[in-house]
């Protein structure tokens, strides 16, 4: 920037001494250092003694360097205009702040010694800039030629050692790039991930994404499973690399209680009947590897080598838990920084959906267009809001009184529809479990309707429930936003809560001790005589019902709708049109199944493998009817927003799946007829029965952390550091809104100063 550019700089307007940058000017002309007192009211307004912000820009000490970075000469600086600078609008606010005119203290800030340390901290940047390749500095494309030359330079000068470090450095971060570019070609599906972000938008697209993270991590869970459960046994039962199994006889249990009979086929079977058992779980498949009850092991010899069996079982289903845990904490902490920012400000949201909202991925006209509805959705839908809110604010009591009241009788509607679902779904489990065992229809299909009559309770659940709670939400006088969100939790809440109230059947029916009979075992031994395997086949019968009605509703229902909707000019058919692709609902339906196999798989160690198939077929019947059948809903969902509450339900999924999980390791006898912990009370026992092999000092610490005197200043410790992180947000957060006040009062500094220019130019 020339020193002519600012005449303001160098005292009165449109004057210009001769040591002033003019023609005939040979050198600035040295000026004396500024008062104290100038620079107290110029370091008050948040400028330092010796320069400003506009003398910075135009004042003859500063020149710009080849590598493109203004520095300092070591010639005086001009005294900055400090009258002028109190005119401006950040310096008045600044004053306004501190409550009057008070000046701050004079620093002893010289001239020359300011200079000094700025020019030595910019000495010192420069420094470290040529460390970074230039194609990564904000340079024009001369500058990064010359900062290049230089750089190749002063390469010459160098030492041998020197030398090769620098090359290899290069020629590691080029290996690594090119093998990041690499394996980007084996990610899954990102060519077809890529496709649909290009015609349907990032909203669908964070969708697939998100069933493809579940791809993953179920097939991360099945490996880990297999390897520590179910490989070991199977290369002990074939006496693979010399191993063998070591059987331990109960102890102080009655005969009746380790008795177990599976109901395997025998003999000549139909065809049918494998089909039944391959739907339920039951025949062959209950005496597969699949079910909890064919691990009934205690030690594994692998040539010397001790494998403990049933604490690797309890530790990998720990491990998987934690793994998933982490995982999905991991992939939110993304998505929740960028919705604090979209919903930090309702003014910022609104120039986000102005200025950045739209979706350059879009490559298909029809996706334009929903875009185009979107975006005019998502407008109307905030001045919908704001003029809600103003009527809310304009409320009488007595129209607050009839809210109010509509909204308890609203709920007390929906906490009575909840209730029918789960008493129902109890009822029907209680009736499925006691007739499912009839000898006189254990071959015929009403048999096998019977064991299904949860999962078809439950399906039927998940279906009605959303409906009936979209109609009710119309009636509560709630903003827009706000009716998706409390629709989705309520749908959230039916369909994970069905689960709890199976499994609470389940386990009423398993601890039933009304009639004395599970006093012998702890349990109802004589219809559960493997309580951990039947509670395996529910999660496996619930799975595969949930991937049936998933593949039936696009054939029987998807399809011959678009078909009469193309094909039919019928006014009530076109009315109806084609089916909407609604994200959240698919969400809901995947986390559904996702919960299901977090439970599932203490019980049956291979659900997720069945998982894994499952959401890697889910993929394309979805894309399929995305493309074919259904269209992008109108009101889509923002991407960085579907994201984080994607992973918020998936996280309660698994929160709600730890709790049954906890209840059945730690509280509910363990089987003793099958599986690897029927020596055991509980499947915990096998944890502290472990400790008890380790020699006695290591006993002593692992006790002596699992005693209260420990757990007490642990809790303070942990609490003393959330009270930290919860200040060190605010503190961040105090800090943001005040550098929005400054970027506010930046632009009023720009208007005038460019005011004042076109001013003095006159």
């Amino acid at each position: 920037m020339s020193q002519t550019a600012m005449p303001l700089a160098a005292g009165a307007p449109g004057r210009r001494g001769p040591g002033e940058g003019g023609p005939g000017a040979a050198s600035p002309r040295p000026t004396a250092p500024p008062r104290p007192e100038t620079a107290a009211r110029a370091r008050g307004c948040g400028f330092p003694a010796d320069m400003s912000g506009l003398g910075a820009a135009a004042g003859p000490g500063w020149q710009r360097d080849s590598g493109g970075l203004s520095v300092l000469d070591e010639e005086p600086l001009a005294a900055a205009p400090v009258d002028f600078l109190q005119e401006l609008p950040s310096c008045q606010s600044a004053r306004r702040r501190r409550g009057g005119t008070q000046e701050r203290r004079p620093a002893l800030l010289g001239t020359a010694g300011s200079r000094g340390a700025v020019v030595r901290e910019l000495q010192q940047e420069r420094a470290e800039l040529p460390e970074r390749p230039a194609r990564e500095l904000p340079l024009s494309i001369a500058e990064k030629r010359k900062l290049r030359g230089s750089q190749q330079a002063d390469t010459e000068h160098l030492s041998r050692w020197k030398k090769w470090r620098r090359t290899s450095s290069k020629s590691w971060q080029k290996a690594l790039s090119e093998v990041k570019g690499l394996s980007s070609y084996l990610v899954l599906w990102q060519r077809d991930i890529h496709s649909i972000e290009g015609k349907f938008g990032t909203g669908i697209q964070s969708y697939f994404s998100f069933l493809r993270f579940l791809v993953l991590l179920n097939f991360i869970i099945f490996i880990l499973m297999f390897s520590f459960v179910t490989l070991p046994f199977i290369v002990s039962k074939y006496g693979i690399f010399n191993s063998t199994i070591a059987y331990i006889s109960p102890k102080n249990i009655e005969d009746n209680c380790t008795v177990y009979e599976p109901s395997g086929n025998k003999g000549l079977v139909y065809f049918y009947t494998y089909l039944k058992d391959l739907f339920s779980g039951t025949g062959f498949l209950e005496v597969t590897s699949l079910f909890y009850g064919y691990y009934t092991i205690d030690v594994v010899w692998i040539s010397i080598m001790r494998y403990n069996l049933p604490l690797a079982y309890l530790l990998a289903t720990f491990a998987y838990l934690t793994l998933s845990f982490l995982w999905i904490l991991k992939r939110s902490v993304k998505g929740f920084m960028q919705n604090l920012v979209h919903d930090a400000d309702p003014f910022q949201s609104y120039c986000n959906k102005v200025f950045a909202g739209w979706d350059f991925c879009i490559t298909d006209p029809n996706a334009a267009w929903l875009k185009h509805r979107s975006l005019q959705y998502e407008l109307q839908t905030d001045l919908q809001e704001e003029k809600l809110k103003q009527k809310i604010a304009e409320r009488t009591t007595k129209e607050k009184l009839r809210i109010y009241s509509l909204r308890i009788f609203i709920n007390i509607i929906v906490i009575a529809i909840l209730s029918g679902c789960f008493y129902s779904i109890y009822r029907v489990t209680v009736f499925s479990q006691e007739n499912s065992n009839d000898t006189d229809n254990e071959n015929s299909l009403a048999n096998l309707l019977v064991q299904y009559l949860p999962s078809m309770v439950i399906t039927l659940a998940n279906f009605i429930s959303p409906l009936i709670f979209s109609f009710l939400i119309r009636f509560e006088d709630y903003t827009p936003a706000f009716e998706i969100r409390l629709t989705l939790m309520r749908c959230v809440f039916v369909r994970l809560a069905n689960i709890g109230v199976l499994l609470f059947s389940l386990w009423s029916q398993i601890s039933n001790c009304s009639t004395d009979k599970c006093k012998p075992c702890g349990y109802n031994y004589k219809l559960y005589p493997c309580w951990e395997s039947d509670v395996g086949q529910e999660m496996y019968k619930l799975m595969i019902f949930d991937f049936a009605v998933i593949l039936a509703v696009p054939l029987f229902v998807d399809f011959p709708r678009k078909l009469l909707v193309t094909h039919c000019s019928c006014k009530l058919i076109q009315w109806f049109g084609q089916q909407e692709f609604g994200v959240s609902d698919n969400v809901l339906e995947i986390i559904y199944g996702q919960t299901i196999c977090w439970i599932g798989t203490f019980f049956s160690p291979l659900l997720p493998a069945i998982a894994t198939i499952k959401y890697f077929i889910i993929f394309y019947v979805k894309k399929v009817i995305l493309i074919h059948t259904r269209k992008p809903e109108a009101r889509s969902l923002r991407a960085s927003n579907s994201n984080f509450f994607f992973l918020a339900v998936l996280l309660i999924g698994l929160i709600l799946a730890f709790v049954p999980l906890a209840v059945s390791i730690a509280h509910i006898p363990s089987s003793k007829a099958c599986g690897p912990f029927r020596n055991f009370n509980t499947s915990w026992e096998v944890v502290p029965d472990t400790i008890l092999e380790f020699p006695t000092f290591l006993q002593q610490i692992l006790f002596g952390m699992a005693s209260e005197a420990f757990a007490v200043p642990f809790f303070m410790v942990i609490c003393i550091i959330m009270f930290y992180f919860i200040a060190l947000a605010r503190a961040h957060k105090r800090v943001v809104e005040q550098l929005r006040e400054q970027l506010v009062l930046e632009s009023r500094d720009k208007m005038f100063l460019i005011r004042k220019i076109a001013e003095a130019q006159r």
